[in-house]
């Protein structure tokens, strides 16, 4: 039976925030997740938060992880600061915490369909190692858990970002993720690069219908806080052209060396 550890990163909300709506349903879609694919796979669902971020109540279901002690501010100034954790510290802690087969990390504002962890597992079984979930969005008028049921049922629309990475544990010794934060622009880039370069087989899902977001807000694209964005791409800029030259050449029209591709031409004049 194939194991799985995973994790997200809950915070404290308050009423200006899309999470207040978003993270109570993540919680529920995990644990019904979790007892749905129970005789399928051992799933164990983490949280990793700062100390002072706690939400409460944190469902049974989950298994808090020790404190995150630093955020990308504690390493660079920004123009407005922002309490986000690098992806790294999520990831060590998670790797040190057990033996999972597998490994996932999810945005805290994804929820997951009932058969999400029995058909992970079943990819894992057709030989896939490392792989993203594309999300589906579907309208924002949903804002509570008895809304569920029809939250499910919601075709949704397709979304060409990435935020649900899954990789088996025998690869994570050899991601280089630098001072990459959650929370902003390029991260996903940065995960899907490392998971590219070390998989024997990977593949990102565009189609199937396994997890979704309410609404298509971004607040993280607002020019004020543009720098963490700038920071992340930095980061992406770096680790790329190093592992072109250590795994590559990448062909250019897949990832990561679509990746490169879009670097190189921002760098040019």
């Amino acid at each position: 039976m194939t194991s799985i550890a995973h994790i997200i990163n809950p915070v404290i909300t308050d009423n200006s925030s899309d999470l207040l709506i978003a993270q109570p349903i993540t919680f529920e879609t995990m644990r019904v997740a979790k007892v749905f694919s129970k005789n399928q796979v051992n799933v164990n669902l983490f949280a990793i938060q700062f100390h002072d971020e706690t939400p409460s109540p944190l469902p049974d279901e989950f298994t808090k992880l020790p404190d995150l002690t630093r955020s990308i501010t504690d390493i660079k100034t920004f123009k407005q600061k922002r309490k986000l954790p690098l992806i790294r510290d999520i990831l060590d802690t998670l790797y040190e915490a057990g033996s999972a087969d597998y490994m996932i990390y999810t945005n805290v504002d994804i929820a997951l369909q009932p058969h999400f962890y029995w058909t992970v597992s079943n990819l894992v079984k057709q030989g896939y190692d490392a792989f993203a979930i594309n999300r589906r969005t579907i309208p924002d008028h949903y804002h509570k858990l008895e809304d569920l049921p029809f939250m499910y049922a919601e075709p949704g629309e397709k979304h060409k970002g990435w935020d649900c990475f899954i990789f088996h544990r025998s690869l994570y010794p050899r991601f280089a993720l630098g001072e990459t934060c959650i929370g902003t622009g390029w991260f996903g880039r940065v995960m899907l690069t490392n998971m590219a370069c070390f998989a024997y087989r990977f593949k990102v899902f565009e189609d199937l219908h396994l997890t979704f977001h309410i609404g298509n807000e971004k607040p993280w694209k607002t020019s004020q806080f543009e720098d963490y964005t700038e920071h992340n791409q930095a980061e992406c800029k770096r680790i790329l052209p190093e592992f072109d030259k250590k795994y590559g050449p990448f062909p250019r029209d897949q990832i990561p060396g679509r990746f490169l591709t879009l670097l190189e031409k921002e760098s040019a004049p």
